[in-house]
């Protein structure tokens, strides 16, 4: 299962509000419950004679050819009505991925950039890891950074909007 496909699979179950769903194949098996904070669990495994275990925070069990886990989905702010009450024609950057958004590569060192900041096409502006990778999202336009949409070290959600760029 590719990690886009898990995302969608993650997305659905959180928007149908079931508490419980396992699937297994023949090439894996998830599991996914939701805790009373409403987070989902998420343990995915190869298929074995016993069952994976449950249990905050996320575990997956090893396995050679087995695909790892991804992050449990955050809620996702209304990020439109941000875009719309700002005004004028601002471009939202989107989160390719879910996982963790940094606006620096180091806790002590400064952000890739600030709000008034002018961008290059390419540019690196913050990371976001994903199973233990840390992710350079680049900037996918030049243009001035208007408005940043997510606290550092919060989680994000697959095409969550992360900053607001003014085209140039």
């Amino acid at each position: 299962m590719k990690a886009r496909e898990l995302q969608e699979l993650l997305d659905f179950i959180a928007k149908s509000g079931l508490n419980k769903v396992n699937i297994e194949t023949e090439e894996f098996k998830i599991s996914v419950q939701r805790e009373p904070s409403y987070k989902p669990v998420v343990s995915m495994s190869a298929p074995a004679p016993a069952s994976v275990p449950v249990a905050p925070p996320v575990q997956a069990a090893p396995a050679a050819a087995a695909p790892t886990t991804a992050p449990a989905p955050a809620a996702v702010p209304a990020a439109a009505p941000a875009t719309e009450a700002t005004g004028g024609n601002y471009v939202p950057l989107k989160a390719p991925m879910i996982g963790t958004f940094y606006r620096s590569n180091s806790p002590d060192a400064p952000a890739f950039v600030q709000v008034g900041d002018t961008v290059e096409k390419g540019q690196v502006i913050c990371i976001i890891e994903a199973m233990k990778l840390f992710n350079e999202i680049e900037a996918e336009q030049s243009g001035r950074v208007v408005k940043a949409l997510v606290e550092n070290a919060s989680p994000v959600e697959y095409d969550q909007p992360l900053f607001l760029i003014e085209p140039m």
